[in-house]
């Protein structure tokens, strides 16, 4: 949402679901949990809250569909798991667990994804699920504006970025990250997003662990979430170094909006940022938390 159209109430709400991810991660950590099991609590969290491009708050293709991405990644033995185009799965970023859990593969789409969700138990939902208000007005906005010969440089940030994720480190020096999106608002039915590829919206090992948000085109052409961990590896920088390079430069360059959320091995912690906004938070070690969603805060 951009920030002239954000009331204080909707301000409130935004603050208040990313308190309640923030929660659902940091209590499987404090409980001696593993980094992979904190970022599935956080972002199935934000998978069952409206207000975010993810589950239940989706984006609509240009047909008028939800088709769904999400993504985990164990930084240990860098096991993955992603899938695209899902249509059934409550919670995607379970679907994406069990990929890489139960499967030989990495990456399921479509109907299989579907069919897998169903075999696996996993809970799984009649397309009104998805449905709100506020993003089928949005679809017919973008409608609106492509039939009226709109391009590329007039989609409004928010049309362009919607993705929820999650990174985490745990007691035993684990890296994990997850990613889940409903991708960009009247996308075309069909199009795999950066979210479902290991290295563009989603990377962790034991170096780091990354989740990204923004213009997925530009994420997957630059590898965003795979170049931090490369930087630091092959460069020797630091993980803010690394990040700031990635979202302020290299997509910068290539006209690519958006930004990341990336934690190293020692536990620092960046979210750089290229446009306006992007809803983020972090808790400590220690318990401190911080919540932001503007770029200068």
């Amino acid at each position: 949402m951009r920030r002239q159209e954000m009331t204080p109430e909707k301000d409130r709400q935004m603050r208040e679901g990313l308190s309640a991810a923030l929660e659902a991660g940091h209590r499987v950590l404090r409980e001696g949990g593993t980094s992979l099991d904190a970022v599935i609590a956080s972002v199935t969290s934000m998978e069952d809250n409206p207000l975010f491009n993810a589950g239940k708050g989706a984006v609509f293709t240009l047909d008028g569909t939800i088709e769904l991405e999400a993504a985990v990644m164990d930084g240990a033995s860098r096991d993955a798991g992603t899938v695209t185009g899902v249509t059934v799965a409550r919670n995607p970023v379970r679907l994406a667990r069990r990929v890489m859990e139960a499967t030989p593969h990495v990456t399921l789409g479509f109907s299989a994804a579907d069919a897998f969700a169903r075999k696996e138990g996993l809970e799984c939902v009649s397309p009104d699920y998805y449905y709100t208000e506020r993003r089928w007005q949005a679809l017919q906005e973008e409608k609106a504006r492509i039939a009226a010969g709109g391009t590329e440089a007039d989609v409004p940030e928010d049309r362009k970025h919607g993705t929820i994720g999650a990174v985490a480190l745990d007691e035993r020096g684990r890296l994990a990250a997850a990613t889940s999106t409903g991708g960009r608002t009247a996308k075309w039915p069909g199009r795999v997003g950066d979210t479902a590829i290991i290295g563009a919206g989603t990377w962790a090992d034991e170096t780091c662990a990354v989740s990204c948000t923004g213009h997925g085109e530009m994420f997957i052409r630059a590898a965003a979430a795979h170049d931090v961990a490369a930087r630091m590896a092959y460069l020797g920088q630091t993980l803010r170094e690394a990040s700031d390079a990635v979202v302020r430069q290299t997509l910068v360059g290539m006209g690519g909006t958006g930004g990341m959320i990336a934690v190293d091995a020692k536990g620092n912690v960046a979210m750089p940022l290229n446009c306006e906004g992007m809803y983020r938070g972090m808790v400590d070690g220690q318990g401190t938390r911080m919540i932001a969603i503007y770029g200068d805060e």
